[in-house]
């Protein structure tokens, strides 16, 4: 067997080569979707994001017999850090089932943290948990939603074998909108909301980029106290919106107010990688026809709701425990009007009792399980 060798990149002269390394390693992985070219190089480039130009990063690829067969990033987030100190992060992990490649992207990985004063690294994250989140352990054989990793099954042992351990686990879950509703989360729905509480629909046009911040402020609120949060900055709320703005449609966007102010929201979003399926990560010469026919012509038939909270000093009550159940049932009749057959409600940390209870009663036992694993850098 020919040694691996790991070599650290540039990614302002070789981001592209770091870009190709999973269409290399991947394409004939069942149910991979390769990313637009676009779309990567805007999240990756030097500088073109918020986290980018904070966080300290290095990456690598491997190679054997001068075959690429991985690559691996490593960073260190200050805002990350505030939270949990010691900790730095792993990611845009690829590699071959191929023995010792794993080993060696985290060796290199693991060094480089160490020299940065980490003493545990957490991971794979893509590049924090607001963005690609975990490896793919269960349900392998479906394709991933709009922004939801795949991988083949070998690489989570591959890590465990490097000595990384499950620190939590992110779980998907698919319903078809066209079916029955289970009759005990139809009695939610039904139940009679409070005076002074209505859900209304996302309010567009000129109102958008108020409505996106206004969506942050209960993220943050209702999140902050999750396992592993990181809130959204202003920087970052008003790249999220010019982000989701191709992708949000009115009536799949949903509030819910108490006495005029909004206190939950959620979003449900096409799920993107259907259309671009076939188009081998380039929209050029005709993906962009493709890709504007699939999503406002044709329609797709899959979405993903990637985004739900309600403010802590509402999921506390009664009133907020119902307000989930309340926005499932104004977004059921806009997929079944749009003849959406598949719906996926991801992520929900493993340990979020009250957003597991929800899923499982309209879904059913989940479809996906993304796993984070930790490592001691001793």
């Amino acid at each position: 067997m020919n040694a691996v060798t790991v070599t650290a990149v540039d990614p302002r002269r070789d981001l592209d080569v770091f870009l190709d390394v999973p269409n290399q390693l991947y394409r004939s992985l069942p149910h991979w979707v390769q990313p637009l070219w676009m779309e990567r190089r805007g999240a990756l480039a030097p500088g073109t994001t918020p986290y980018l130009r904070r966080a300290r990063m290095q990456w690598w690829i491997a190679t054997e017999a001068g075959r690429v067969v991985g690559r691996i990033s490593a960073h260190v987030d200050p805002v990350a850090l505030a939270r949990d100190p010691g900790i730095g992060h792993l990611g845009l992990l690829v590699a071959t089932d191929r023995q010792g490649v794993v080993p060696a992207l985290t060796a290199a990985a693991e060094e480089w943290l160490r020299g940065q004063g980490m003493t545990q690294v957490r991971g794979p994250l893509d590049l924090s948990l607001n963005q690609e989140s975990g490896l793919l352990v269960d349900g392998f054989d479906t394709p991933p939603m709009l922004m939801m990793p795949h991988n083949p099954p070998t690489l989570g042992p591959a890590l465990e074998q490097a000595g990384y351990e499950k620190v939590m686990d992110l779980l998907a879950y698919r319903a078809d909108p066209r079916r029955p509703i289970p009759e005990a989360v139809r009695r939610l729905m039904e139940r009679p909301q409070p005076p002074g509480l209505k859900v209304r629909p996302a309010r567009l046009g000129g109102a958008y980029d108020s409505e996106v911040r206004l969506m942050v402020d209960i993220f943050n609120d209702a999140w902050s106290a999750n396992w592993g949060f990181i809130p959204f900055d202003a920087e970052e709320v008003a790249l999220l919106g010019r982000e989701l703005r191709p992708l949000i449609e009115k009536r799949l966007v949903w509030f819910a107010e108490a006495d005029g102010d909004a206190v939950a929201f959620l979003v449900c979003l096409p799920n993107l990688n259907e259309a671009i399926a076939d188009l081998g990560g380039r929209l050029w010469p005709f993906g962009w026809a493709k890709l504007l026919w699939r999503l406002k012509g044709r329609g797709l038939r899959t979405a993903r709701v990637p985004l739900m909270g309600v403010r802590k000093a509402m999921s506390t009550t009664l009133a907020g425990s119902l307000l989930p159940f309340h926005l499932i049932a104004a977004l059921w009749p806009e997929l079944m009007a749009r003849k959406v057959e598949e719906v996926e409600l991801s992520w929900v940390l493993e340990t979020n009792k009250p957003m597991r209870t929800l899923a499982e009663m309209l879904c059913g036992p989940p479809c996906k399980t993304y796993r984070l694993y930790e490592k001691a850098l001793a």
